[in-house]
This record gives structure tokens, C-alpha cells and sequence, in this order.
């Protein structure tokens, strides 16, 4: 039905003696928070409460809903995604900066002033389109058309829309050829134009599969066999922090191969620069705190830039994670195994993303298969 409370310092048991007057709260008919005050005793404020639920109860479900449809319908999209980021408690703090830096740079940009009964399939279209050519990355379009997903659904859900204003729009998805792979050559020259840090971060990628932020966190504590590394957390590119693995829990890991020369490489670094508390990479000012992401991308920028070494068009840093799989697959390696060890959520995504370094065909299948019925 509601509330009733006090925002003075008094205890609840000391209400009915001091001056201040009572507040309460409630939700109205269209579904919105309402607070009113001015109450001098707590059956004044009981009464009102009790007026509310009375009149919301004898309303008809049509009014209330076309007073839900009136009230949020004309809201911007802007203060709708305010009160929705304000119900999803169970965000932990990376995840809300994370939101937050797709609502500041993506969402609100193209669609804050927009009203909120004004959204169809071709604005959501739009959306995507415009982030296209903003330029923004398959991942962070994928990230914040799934952050406008959850939001329109809540809307929908509410009554705002007789048909979903998603139903038919493709969402952004991974376009393989996109992913741009170096060569064994390219790869050689591109992992010695940095400082030791990026190279021994490029072997860890391009030799272990990990991910930047596994790179970042390099441990040699985690060399637990000749051949085998285990990779136990991550440094999270938005809080700076150690932190557990994408799409696990706290405590899980995953066991990955480790090439000799990637064991190598650990060991140099070791015994060149020392660790850490077994770390080897740490923030360059300050050892106490890990080992800064932007680091790595400022001098990713200063290679590229410099034009010392051949960098296929279109690379990127992830590209070393990408030669990676295709090492492996490229030579029949498993790709159960594959998606194990590069830690994705499902063996589809392998797939999805690396079907075309996969040597397999239609034609050599058939090849194969009709060696049995002519032996």
C-alpha cells in the first residue's frame, strides 16, 4: 500500500513525541514513486496512504494503464533510463560504470531527448546505424544495443508499446571478416617494436589465447606445469582492479597451453624486471596497483603511428588473441578445446567467430567420406 516515515535523526519509537512532521510514499497508478509530506500524526499520514490504495483499487485497469501510457509515454528516454538504472540493484560497481559509460557515450547522445512513445523498430535501426558510423566497435555496438534492449523491454512491459519496438531489428553481431589476422612475420616484427612489457603481453595473446586483461594480470605463480598456465583473474579495464574471469564466477579458472616460448619469454621478463608478489606487469608510477590498460593501448597508437613496422590494415590488439585461434584451428586442433581455453561462454561463439579459418569443407568432407565406400 506504502509508507510512512520520518527523515529527521529521532528513532522510530521516539515519532509520536517529536515535532517533525510525517512523510509517505507510494506508488500512483501509472507505476511512479510519489512522496508527499506535511503530516502532523502517523494516522494522518495512515489515512492518506489508505485514500490512495482505495482509489488505485476501485480505478478501472484501463485507466490505470492509460494513465501509465500518458505519464511514461511522454517521458525522454534520458529520465526513463534514470529510473530503471536506479532498480537494477544487483549491479555490481563495474557493471554500472560500464553502463554508465554506454549511456554518457553511445545511448544518450542519439536518443536522450527522445520521447519514450516515439520508439519503433526504425529507430532502434537508426541507433544502430549511427554507431556504425561513429565508428564504435562490434562489442561496445553489441553492449549497448542489449543495455536499449533490457530498457525498451521494461517499457513494453509497462504497456507503452502494443508491439515490441525490437521485434524484427537484427542486432549488431561479429562479422568474421572483420577480424583482421598478421602473419607469423608480421607477428614477429610487430611484438618487438614496443617496450618489454608489450612484447611479453603479445606472446601471452597470441601464444596463450588470453585476453588483455588476463595478460595484465601475468603470474608466475600460475606456471603450473612445463606446458600449462592457469589463468585466474583479470584486470578490469573499468575499475583497475583484479577481478574475476569474464564469464565466470570468483574462484573459477582455466587451464591453457603454454608454448615454451611463451614459458620463456615469462621467465626473461621475471629475471629482467623481478614481480611483484609472483605479478610481473604492474602500473609503471606505482607497483602497488596493477597494471594500467591504457598503457597498453597509448603505445598500440605510437606503433601504429610510426610506421616502422607493417601493420595489416585494420588490426588491432585483440588481433594477437585472433592469431591465436587460428593457430589453433588452422591446424585441426579441437575447437571444443579451442573455446575452452580462449574462455567464451560457448563453443557457438568459437564457431560463430572462427568458422571461416576452420580447414574443413563441404567438399573435403565429401572427399573423405567417400574414401570408406571406395577402399
Amino acid at each position: 500500500m506504502g509508507s510512512f516515515f520520518k527523515e529527521c535523526d529521532h528513532p522510530r519509537s521516539r515519532w509520536s513525541k517529536c515535532p517533525h512532521s510525517y512523510k509517505i510514499r507510494y506508488r500512483s497508478a501509472a507505476g511512479r514513486q510519489v512522496e508527499e509530506s506535511g503530516f502532523a500524526t502517523q494516522d494522518a499520514a495512515i489515512d492518506r496512504l489508505t485514500d490512495v490504495y482505495k482509489t488505485k483499487k476501485a480505478a478501472p485497469r484501463g485507466q490505470a494503464k492509460a494513465e501509465r501510457i500518458s505519464t511514461y509515454g511522454a517521458m525522454r528516454f534520458s529520465e526513463y533510463a534514470a529510473e530503471w538504472k536506479a532498480g537494477q540493484r544487483d549491479l555490481g560497481p563495474a557493471s554500472v560504470r560500464h553502463l554508465d559509460s554506454l549511456l554518457e557515450h553511445h545511448m544518450l547522445p542519439l536518443l536522450g531527448s527522445r520521447r519514450m512513445n516515439t520508439f519503433d523498430h526504425k529507430v532502434v535501426e537508426g541507433f544502430i546505424r549511427s554507431m556504425e558510423r561513429a565508428g564504435a566497435g562490434l562489442a561496445t555496438q553489441a553492449n549497448a544495443f542489449d543495455k536499449l534492449k533490457a530498457i525498451l523491454l521494461d517499457a513494453h512491459r509497462l504497456g507503452l508499446f502494443d508491439d515490441h519496438p525490437l521485434l524484427g531489428v537484427k542486432p549488431p553481431q561479429y562479422d568474421p571478416k572483420r577480424a583482421v589476422i598478421p602473419s607469423p612475420e608480421q607477428l614477429r616484427q610487430i611484438r618487438t617494436a614496443g617496450d618489454d612489457r608489450f612484447l611479453l603481453i603479445a606472446d601471452l595473446m597470441s601464444g596463450c589465447g588470453m585476453r588483455n586483461g588476463e595478460a595484465a594480470a601475468v603470474n608466475v605463480r600460475n606456471i603450473v606445469a612445463d606446458d600449462v598456465y592457469r589463468i585466474t583473474e583479470q584486470v578490469n579495464q573499468t575499475t583497475g582492479h583484479y577481478a574475476r574471469l569474464k564469464h565466470r564466477k570468483a574462484g573459477e579458472y582455466r587451464d591453457v597451453p603454454l608454448p615454451a616460448r611463451v614459458r620463456e619469454t615469462i621467465e626473461w621478463y621475471a629475471d629482467k624486471h623481478g614481480t611483484v608478489d609472483g605479478y610481473l606487469l604492474r602500473h609503471p608510477q606505482d607497483a602497488s596497483r596493477p597494471f594500467p590498460y591504457y598503457y597498453l593501448t597509448n603505445q598500440w597508437r605510437r606503433i601504429k603511428k610510426s610506421g616502422e613496422v607493417d601493420i595489416p590494415e585494420g588490426m588491432v590488439i585483440y588481433s594477437y588473441r585472433h592469431f591465436f585461434a587460428s593457430n589453433c584451428l588452422t591446424r585441426n586442433i579441437p575447437i571444443t578445446d579451442v573455446a575452452e581455453w580462449m574462455g567464451h561462454a560457448s563453443v557457438d561463439v568459437t564457431f560463430k567467430t572462427y568458422r571461416h579459418l576452420m580447414p574443413g569443407t563441404i567438399s573435403t568432407a565429401a572427399a573423405t567420406l567417400n574414401q570408406h565406400f571406395t577402399a
